[in-house]
């Protein structure tokens, strides 16, 4: 329609008025960080230990910048998807919300787990010639198991903070991140679930205790940030180089001093460090609309849903070639976006009937 009734006008300016660009740019540029991530890791030596094509000659020294990264990629989709959940509270009840993330969430895990993983599987299992069998599983979505666990299992609490904003503990944090770096209360919270878990590796994430933990955890911590409105965002703005500069110098302990395994509270603080600058600068450079960013964030999400079989497959071809490490790693690289984004555009994009299965309304 060409012309919007009252109505629609002011559910139109509701939304555009909740609407973080800056988020939205942050959860497209996290999902790509993950795709690169898997790429280096099929240059590690220890990829085939954790089911990955791995190419025989390694490229270590990647690792470094890697494992920058390694400790906040997925607890920043975590708190992202927190985030999400508070929009998505502002024009929808508490029905709808579940509607929309069990068709967006969990109908892409069940049909990632049976006929997308199992393609990840049977390309380990063809080429390192072991027994070929099916092998259903949640492989790189696992996350999203977590994430609508989170949605069940909170909802009450959340739905009591929406419909509650002016209470007394969001009253008391408004007045603790009016300081000067007090943001970094928020770090207390993934301190102590390190802490008190204990993982073997800060970032050993998938299919843990830990990783189900610190992620309730960062998931709680997206929806608070965006309940202080404005008090927030003015907040990360102000700190984000103070705390950006503290995250830099965490990493370069982390790196010299414990050869990137430090102790658990230090690496903890880092991770939300890295989180808080992120959104910070997100915040400051990213919030406003673009014609690439509507695109984006539609394609990110069934990109990296398709994303391993596709970097397996290449693997698969591309490993045995007599070609430089670093030629593949430019080729696989090339190859996963790639392909990824042909999938998408040639037949997730396209066909109504696929497109739920990724995450896609119908039209």
């Amino acid at each position: 329609m060409l012309v919007m009734d009252r109505e629609e006008m002011d559910s139109a300016q509701t939304i555009e008025k909740i609407r973080r660009y800056d988020v939205d740019w942050l959860r497209v540029i996290a999902l790509g960080l993950l795709v690169v991530y898997h790429v280096v890791v099929s240059f590690q030596p220890w990829a085939v230990k954790i089911f990955f094509i791995q190419n025989e000659e390694p490229l270590e020294s990647l690792w470094i910048s890697m494992a920058l990264i390694n400790i906040w990629r997925i607890p920043i989709l975590f708190l992202i998807s927190g985030m999400g959940v508070y929009f998505a509270m502002q024009r929808r009840n508490w029905k709808q919300l579940l509607l929309d993330r069990t068709v967006r969430i969990l109908i892409p895990l069940i049909f990632g787990f049976f006929f997308i993983c199992s393609i990840n599987a049977y390309l380990v299992m063809k080429y390192y010639h072991y027994p070929v069998s099916y092998e259903p599983n949640q492989g790189h979505l696992w996350f999203l198991t977590n994430i609508y666990l989170y949605v069940l299992l909170l909802l009450p609490l959340l739905s009591f903070l929406n419909k509650r904003p002016a209470n007394r503990l969001f009253d008391a944090v408004k007045k603790i991140i009016g300081v000067r770096a007090g943001l970094l209360l928020f770090a207390v919270p993934v301190m102590l679930e390190a802490m008190l878990i204990n993982p073997q590796h800060f970032s050993s994430y998938a299919l843990s205790e830990h990783g189900f933990w610190l992620g309730m955890v960062c998931f709680i911590t997206g929806f608070i940030f965006v309940s202080l409105g404005s008090n927030f965002w003015r907040a990360v703005e102000r700190d984000r180089k103070i705390i950006l500069l503290l995250a830099v110098s965490l990493y370069v302990i982390r790196l010299f001093a414990f050869e990137l395994e430090g102790p658990h509270l230090s690496t903890a603080l880092e991770s939300m460090c890295w989180m808080i600058a992120a959104l910070g600068y997100g915040s400051a450079l990213l919030n406003k609309p673009s014609k690439k960013l509507a695109y984006l964030s539609t394609a990110v999400y069934p990109i990296y849903i398709v994303h391993m079989p596709v970097q397996y497959a290449v693997s698969f071809i591309l490993f045995p070639l007599a070609l430089p490490a670093s030629v593949k790693l430019l080729l696989l690289l090339f190859g996963t976006f790639g392909g990824s984004l042909m999938l998408y555009e040639v037949a997730i994009k396209h066909l109504k009937w696929i497109r739920p299965l990724f995450g896609l309304k119908i039209s």
